[in-house]
C-alpha cells in the first residue's frame, strides 16, 4: 500500500477532534523560525519535562540501560537516561527542522562522509539499501543526506491522522518516493529500479521472521529481512549513520563502506553481524539512541517480561 493513498482527506482533518494536534503542528511550525540554538536549548527543557511526565518510557528506557550496559555504575546510566531525554527533547524540534527549514539553512549545520562508498554501490545497477538505526536524530539525519543522493525512506503510519498526514506531507518535500513499511513489493520494486532505500531494521517487530541473536549481549528478537531483501536483489547495504555534535556544531553524517559477503547464507550471523554494527554507532553517542523502544519485548521465553515493573 502506498503511503500516500493512506493519509485521511483534508477535510476529516479540520473535525474539532483534531484541533488540539493542528495546535501542537503549528507550535512546532513557528518553533523552526527560532535560532538554531534556542531550539537545541528548548528541547532540552521540553526533554526534561518529559523525563518527569512519560513514567512509562522512563522505565522502559531505564530497564534497556541497565540490560545493555550492566558494567556501569548506577549513576553513569542515571546521566545517560537523562541525556537521552533531553535528546529526545530536542529531536521534537529536528523534526520540524526536516519538514520545514530551507535548505540554505541546514546546508552548513551537517558534514558527510563517504559519499562516495553510495555511489559506487549504486554503480552496480541493483539499487542500494541504506542500512541506518533508530537514533533520535533518524529525521534529520535523512533531511540532511537528501540533497547528496535521492533515496525512497520506509514509512510506518501514525494513529493519529494529523500528525500521520503532517509527516508524510513534510517528508514528501524531500523524498521522490516513500514505502510503507508493510510495502515488501514496492521495496523490491525501488531496489530493482536502482534506488536507495532509507531501513532501519533494529526495532522488535515480533516473533514472526525474526531471529533470537545478541543486542549488547541480550538474546533480542532481530528481523531477517535485510538479508532476505539483498538476497532477492542483489542490492548492496551501505550502512549510513548519523550523530548530533556537541556545543550546537551541527550533525555528523557517515556512509560506511558496503558489507562484503553480505549476505552470507547464514541469516543468524547476518543479523548478528547488523546488531554489532549498530552497537558501535551506539557507543559513539550512548543518549541518542531510542531508549525508550522496547528492544527486548519478545522474548525466547514466551512468559518472560522483562519490563515489569
Amino acid at each position: 500500500m502506498a503511503t500516500s493513498e493512506a493519509v485521511a482527506p483534508p477535510i476529516a482533518l479540520l473535525a474539532p477532534r483534531h484541533w488540539p494536534s493542528w495546535a501542537l503542528v503549528g507550535a512546532l511550525w513557528l518553533a523552526v523560525r527560532l535560532p538554531y540554538r534556542w531550539q537545541l536549548a528548548a528541547g532540552r527543557l521540553l526533554g526534561r519535562l518529559l523525563y518527569r511526565t512519560l513514567i512509562r518510557r522512563r522505565h522502559i528506557a531505564r530497564v534497556n540501560l541497565r540490560l545493555c550496559f550492566p558494567h556501569w555504575s548506577q549513576t553513569e546510566r542515571q546521566r545517560v537516561l537523562l541525556l537521552h531525554f533531553e535528546s529526545l527533547g530536542i529531536a521534537v524540534f529536528e523534526m520540524g527542522l526536516a519538514w520545514w527549514a530551507a535548505d540554505s539553512r541546514l546546508r552548513d549545520l551537517a558534514t558527510v562522509e563517504g559519499v562516495d562508498y553510495l555511489r559506487a554501490a549504486q554503480a552496480r545497477g541493483k539499487g542500494v539499501i541504506l542500512l541506518s538505526a533508530h537514533f533520535t536524530t533518524l529525521e534529520v539525519g535523512g533531511r540532511l543526506l537528501a540533497p547528496h543522493l535521492n533515496f525512497c525512506p520506509m514509512y510506518r503510519r501514525s494513529r493519529n491522522p494529523v500528525w500521520d498526514a503532517v509527516v508524510w506531507r513534510g517528508r514528501a518535500r524531500h523524498f521522490p518516493t516513500m514505502i510503507d513499511r508493510q510495502d515488501v513489493r514496492g521495496v523490491v520494486k525501488q531496489l530493482r529500479a536502482n534506488r536507495a532505500i532509507w531501513y532501519a531494521p533494529d526495532q522488535n517487530y515480533g516473533r514472526e521472521h525474526s531471529l533470537f541473536v545478541p543486542f549488547f549481549g541480550v538474546p533480542a528478537a532481530t528481523i531477517t529481512a535485510t538479508s532476505r531483501l539483498a538476497r532477492m536483489t542483489g542490492a548492496a547495504v551501505v550502512p549510513f549513520f548519523h550523530h548530533r555534535l556537541p556545543a550546537g556544531r551541527g550533525y555528523s553524517l557517515h556512509l560506511l563502506p558496503p558489507l562484503e559477503n553480505f549476505p552470507s547464507g547464514d541469516d543468524a550471523a547476518d543479523a548478528s553481524r547488523i546488531n554489532r554494527l549498530v552497537e558501535q554507532q551506539v557507543l559513539r553517542n550512548p543518549d541518542q539512541y531510542l531508549w525508550i523502544h522496547r528492544r527486548f519485548k519478545t522474548r525466547p521465553d514466551p512468559g518472560e517480561n522483562l519490563y515489569q515493573r
